[in-house]
């Protein structure tokens, strides 16, 4: 069972990148929260790794920091959230929020997720709110705060982009490649996606 990996970045994505280990590439499968925390390719790089098996694939998922795989490790043990779905999460909200949402029972913060209906919503929250409480746990700072506030907008960006005709797979590509800070406004968000998807 791989616990961890560290090598060189031979190749990154929004989606996965691939850690080259002594000659061997290992495709790990990252949410946002760890691509935007990458070194330029080339570069050294230790992720926390998660290996799911399936009877007929083992699928590896890296994570920046340990609380990254903590949380990620309880999504996946509630009933109807896989691997998949756990990533999506955490590529939509930060951990420290995350916890914070649901230790204060935040429904309404959970459904902003996309993926994340209603019964799913209150499901997690029964299901782990006793367990985060266990956790060596700190509430949001100011910082994440305003990451939430980015995040809205970004949901807001996407959503103006699919409904411009641009694929949401795209779209997703293209504002996690932008450099993006959380005092950045909706507007200087919307115009360097419309750049890159012109191109």
């Amino acid at each position: 069972m791989i616990a961890l990996l560290t090598g060189t970045i031979a190749h990154k994505s929004p989606e996965y990148i691939v850690l080259d280990v002594h000659g061997v590439g290992y495709r790990v499968q990252i949410p946002f929260s760890t691509y935007y925390d990458l070194p330029p390719e080339g570069e050294s790089l230790s992720l926390n790794i998660y290996t799911h098996v399936k009877e007929d694939a083992i699928n590896l998922y890296g994570f920046r920091t340990p609380a990254e795989k903590q949380f990620f490790q309880l999504l996946i043990s509630v009933s109807g959230i896989g691997p998949k779905l756990a990533k999506d999460i955490l590529s939509n909200i930060q951990v420290d929020e995350l916890g914070d949402a649901l230790l204060r029972a935040d429904l309404a913060r959970l459904c902003a997720i996309p993926g994340i209906g209603r019964k799913t919503a209150e499901r997690v929250v029964l299901e782990l709110r006793e367990k985060v409480k266990k956790l060596d746990f700190l509430p949001p700072t100011k910082t994440s705060e305003r990451s939430a506030v980015a995040a809205d907008i970004m949901e807001d960006v996407t959503s103006a982009l699919i409904n411009l005709g641009y694929k949401e797979a795209v779209v997703n590509k293209v504002l996690a490649e932008l450099s993006i800070t959380p005092e950045t406004g909706m507007e200087t968000i919307l115009k360097q996606a419309l750049k890159q998807l012109m191109r």
